[in-house]
């Protein structure tokens, strides 16, 4: 399992500054969230300022764009990173994308299918000097002349990651991406039985096999040394757990668990200014569902018998002013084959 660092930055500046750190700390990967900041600008300044590690987004939001800026935009920073970067996609949600950034909503995942298709269809054109000819239900790209045509990228094209939760996106992205984000809201339950299938139904409709898809496990990770910081960060979780339990288009991940009702509550909760109270309706059973707790190395056998069998990637944030030396056996243990994929 490779071990990769998310980051949300206050600039860009700050993200390629943790993109040098990740890389220093011995990190595979490291993330741009798109929050405040454009991801791509955030890996593009990065892959100036790292030499080795993987950079990309985590997610882009693809809704808010289209397929030829998105193809542009990765292209780009594939050239200038060398090749160590990865188109990571997402949705977002609704409200987001026609209120936020007044764009069109509709049929997500055949749009988000066809999205990836597009891209990779411009790509093609580009490597290839083809005519482009993509017509689909939602996109359509069939000019591209000389002068627009930057043609191949000697690094080749960057893989293609899709965020998914629900079982129609998730068949998407077996389908036509190269791995998949599995959400933070996620439990190993959820991902048992809901998500693999998903992925393997995805993945017979293409005909392909799934032996070289990646897989980032769920990563609401509280690992800590110190009793002080692992209350500080089981805090932080029980807050995001609220927050993400609150939106409907994750409900399905708490009803596999018989707590539907609780997205219901936690939604009326946001909806009247009540922020910080979501917390207190997170109790403990529902804490250690959905995240890893305990010491670096306790985390570490948690997640790797959650996940060892099955994820490929894991996001993991140490604390601030942590000794890479103290966290270097930590991602080994972490690299290393769990017993459950060995057996």
């Amino acid at each position: 399992m490779k071990v990769d660092m998310g980051q949300y930055a206050g600039s860009v500046e700050e993200a390629a500054q943790a993109a040098r750190r990740a890389e220093r700390f011995g990190y595979d990967g490291w993330w741009a969230f798109e929050t405040k900041h454009d991801p791509f600008l955030g890996c593009a300044v990065a892959a100036e300022r790292t030499e080795r590690i993987t950079l990309g987004t985590s997610i882009a939001v693809a809704f808010a764009r289209n397929p030829m800026t998105v193809a542009v935009q990765a292209n780009d920073v594939q050239a200038l990173s060398g090749g160590r970067f990865v188109l990571g996609l997402g949705t977002q949600i609704k409200p987001h994308i026609t209120k936020r950034y007044s764009m069109e909503w509709s049929h997500p995942a055949p749009r988000m299918r066809e999205f990836v298709l597009a891209v990779r269809a411009i790509w093609d054109t580009w490597a290839n000097d083809a005519a482009l000819d993509f017509q689909g239900d939602f996109y359509t790209h069939t000019l591209m002349t000389p002068f627009f045509n930057p043609g191949p990228n000697p690094h080749g094209a960057p893989p293609i990651v899709m965020a998914a939760v629900g079982p129609l996106m998730t068949e998407a992205a077996g389908e036509v991406a190269d791995g998949m984000f599995c959400h933070a809201f996620c439990t190993e339950r959820y991902l048992r039985e809901v998500t693999l299938p998903a992925l393997e139904r995805g993945a017979a409709k293409s005909g392909r096999s799934l032996d070289s898809f990646e897989l980032s496990a769920p990563s609401f990770v509280v690992a800590a040394d110190t009793e002080e910081e692992l209350q500080a960060g089981i805090a932080a979780v029980r807050s995001q757990i609220g927050f993400y339990g609150s939106t409907p288009a994750y409900r399905p991940v708490l009803e596999v668990h018989g707590w539907g009702e609780l997205q219901g509550e936690l939604n009326a909760l946001t909806k009247r200014g009540g922020w910080d109270e979501i917390a207190g309706l997170i109790d403990d059973e529902i804490l250690h569902t959905f995240a890893v707790v305990g010491t670096p190395e306790e985390a570490v056998e948690e997640v790797q018998r959650r996940y060892g069998d099955v994820a490929t990637r894991i996001t993991l944030a140490t604390p601030e002013g942590a000794d890479p030396e103290r966290w270097a056996p930590v991602f080994e243990r972490l690299r290393e084959p769990s017993a459950a994929a060995a057996g």
